[in-house]
């Protein structure tokens, strides 16, 4: 039987951001679709988390850099728990932290594969299936930026920033794109966060303490309050709002 609670698909939700987007939504009443690359274990546990609050949830494998993954990815997730009415495209990452003449190629395009062709590839695929034009439910798109697009992350990973920027610029214009179809479009930008993007993917795990004096709360915040974000962005509280950009940064 199909859920006939909302459907939410997370991206990149085995972990951090994604990971307490998941069990927040799950907790307030949506039905659960996660992405995860290759953390299946660390899936597991946010499927039980999910569980545990009362919804159905399920995991699904894929890379949202290839774009025949990302199909498939909603054809498992409606398969298994119904149509889709939000999205949040989460996944990402940032690569070594360096300056940018000291990147690697493939640190470079990995990142821009992952979180502007990636996010792109899910946006699409979620205007697709969202759209009452198209016979679709309408609902919300929630794309993860980083105020690292406004700060521009020097000596650490420009091309980082660079690739924000463009999920910035996805989400002003998907959002004009489709405010006629029933789907709003908004982004959440987190600051400094703890999650463990920092040492798996920036390899600097001194990164938080270190830029912590420049937050002017003075402190890191929590996957769960970017997750507040997200879910208000996906409510009917924010029936109003598109094409909004949140920062969720501590005033950084």
């Amino acid at each position: 039987m199909q859920s006939r609670r909302p459907v939410v698909l997370i991206t990149g939700g085995s972990r951090g951001i994604g990971a307490a987007v998941a069990q927040l939504a799950a907790a307030r009443g949506h039905d659960v679709a996660i992405t995860y690359r290759s953390e299946r274990e660390a899936a597991e546990q946010v499927l039980a988390a999910c569980r545990a609050s009362g919804a159905t949830a399920v995991a699904c494998r894929g890379d949202v850099a290839v774009e025949a993954d990302v199909v498939r990815l909603f054809d498992e997730a409606e398969a298994a728990l119904g149509p889709v009415s939000h999205v949040v495209n989460n996944a990402g990452i940032t690569g070594k932290s360096s300056r940018l003449e000291q990147a690697s190629a493939d640190t470079i395009r990995a990142c821009i594969d992952i979180n502007v062709l990636g996010a792109i590839w899910v946006a699409r695929e979620a205007a697709r299936r969202l759209s009452r034009g198209r016979g679709g439910p309408g609902g919300t798109i929630v794309n993860i930026s980083s105020v690292a697009a406004s700060l521009g992350s020097p000596n650490e990973y420009v091309w980082y920033a660079a690739s924000k920027g463009a999920v910035d610029s996805l989400t002003t214009g998907l959002a004009k794109e489709l405010a006629g179809e029933g789907i709003r479009v908004n982004a959440v930008s987190p600051g400094m966060t703890k999650t463990d993007i920092h040492e798996r993917s920036t390899r600097d795990a001194g990164r938080l303490e270190r830029l912590r004096p420049f937050i002017p709360l003075n402190r890191i915040g929590e996957p769960e309050e970017i997750a507040e974000a997200v879910l208000f962005l996906m409510s009917d509280a924010a029936s109003y709002i598109t094409g909004a950009n949140i920062p969720v940064s501590g005033g950084r």
